[in-house]
């Protein structure tokens, strides 16, 4: 397969997932969409524990990435807590209550994604 242009998705990403990790998400997963679809170029999946908690991680991400200059053109269900969906545009960034998860399974939709490797600390909560 032939290089990937450099995306500005990749880092807000790779961050998301960090921010993600840091208040302990589970099943945290990145996925590359560039040359699936036009719509975004990566998808963050995280799980929390409890509506409660898929709110905390939602807000952590954004609080997070606004702190570096980036803000959401979207966000949704950051309210109800079961699905929260912030859009960067160049990212999609899901956490999801873990049965929602397993209802909507997006890993399986966008099975055509290629994985991206996350470094040990954020893959560690994975489970």
């Amino acid at each position: 397969m032939a290089e990937r242009a450099p995306s500005p998705g990749e880092p807000i990403a790779r961050r998301a997932a960090a921010l993600a990790s840091d208040l302990k998400a589970t099943d945290i997963v990145v996925l590359d969409l560039r040359g699936v679809t036009d719509m975004t170029d990566f998808f963050v999946i995280a799980s929390g524990t409890s509506d409660t908690h898929v709110r905390a991680v939602a807000e952590h991400i954004q609080a997070g990435l606004k702190a570096r200059g980036v803000s959401t053109t979207m966000t949704e269900g950051l309210t109800q807590g079961r699905w929260a969906l912030l859009d960067y545009a160049d990212c999609v960034i899901h956490v999801f209550h873990p049965t929602l998860r397993q209802f909507y399974q997006l890993e399986r939709l966008w099975s055509d994604a290629t994985p991206v490797a996350l470094n040990s600390e954020v893959t560690q909560g994975a489970g």
